[in-house]
């Protein structure tokens, strides 16, 4: 084998083991789930804060989960996704609601 043949071989490797490295992480939707008791406007505000969402965005998504259920807030890695389960989760309490958030994989 020649000097090339060990350097494009030696390339080949490093390439190959370079795009096994580099996989995208597991995606995860974040659910905001209809309750009787929490006030549209605080979703509003939540989708708004938590989810960086416009004013026309987080109206949108606030009545489809209204209307639907549950809604769809944002996809995320999991460490995101989690983390703003908990957020949502903690500004509910702090405010007196029982809104519930949840994630699955997307």
């Amino acid at each position: 084998m020649s000097r090339w043949d060990d350097e494009r071989e030696l390339e080949w490797q490093v390439s190959s083991d370079v795009d096994e490295e580099l996989e995208e992480p597991p995606m995860y939707k974040v659910l905001l789930h209809n309750d009787d008791y929490t006030t549209m406007d605080f979703v509003v505000e939540i989708l708004q804060s938590v989810f960086h969402k416009n004013p026309e965005e987080a109206t949108r998504i606030m009545l489809h989960v209204h209307y639907n259920g549950i809604g769809v807030c944002g996809i995320y890695p999991a460490e995101i996704a989690e983390t703003k389960v908990e957020i949502v989760h903690r500004l509910a309490r702090q405010h007196g609601f029982p809104l519930r958030c949840s994630m699955e994989e997307a």
